[in-house]
């Protein structure tokens, strides 16, 4: 008597999600995408928020694919530049970051690959300047559409036009404090994104 045939499998059932992905991008990696990427990490460490596999769930990127059930969100950075690669953070970052409760001491700087743009849900960029050479290396329309700027996730922000975050590396205490200001302000409302699309796909 032969054994009876295996169940089929259900791939879309058994299918391994893959955390949300978000890189955030400068020039050099050591100012403005380090603080970024450690107050983003941090506030998703304290809200709790999962990711949801794809860019598709935020405000104004319907156009974006997306792999649902996350298991995550994994935050990196990056410069447009190669200048600092294996760089710490610049001291005043570090400094800034530490007065506000944030660890960036461990930071090392690399550089924008774009061979990880199929890999990534979201590129956020500091200023105009990035959002135009990273989509100049991005050899899809799908994956240009990735390309965003930071501040566009900050109502304020939207509301007043200021959609660029300013390098702070030539001036001193009081532009790294804004600098910080700016960007925390953006991944509040980023996290606010996430935990709304995170919800809509728990609720599918």
């Amino acid at each position: 008597m032969s054994a009876p045939d295996a169940p089929a499998t259900d791939v879309a059932a058994t299918a391994v999600p893959r955390p949300t992905r978000i890189e955030m991008v400068c020039t050099g990696n050591i100012c403005r995408s380090p603080m970024a990427e450690i107050i983003l990490r941090a506030l998703i460490e304290r809200s709790g928020v999962s990711g949801f596999g794809g860019a598709s769930g935020f405000e104004g990127a319907s156009e974006f694919g997306g792999v649902e059930g996350a298991a995550g969100i994994v935050v990196t950075s990056s410069g447009t530049g190669g200048w600092h690669v294996g760089d710490g953070a610049d001291p005043r970052t570090v400094a800034v970051l530490g007065r506000h409760g944030y660890d960036g001491s461990a930071h090392v700087a690399s550089q924008f690959d774009a061979s990880n743009f199929a890999d990534l849900d979201l590129v956020l960029a500091a200023d105009r300047g990035h959002v135009r050479e990273l989509r100049r290396l991005a050899r899809r329309p799908e994956d240009a559409a990735k390309v965003r700027l930071l501040r566009e996730f900050d109502p304020a922000a939207v509301t007043a036009g200021t959609l660029e975050v300013d390098d702070p590396w030539y001036g001193g205490t009081a532009d790294f404090e804004r600098c910080l200001a700016e960007v925390e302000a953006a991944c509040h409302g980023l996290i606010d994104q996430l935990s709304d699309a995170s919800g809509r796909a728990l609720a599918r």
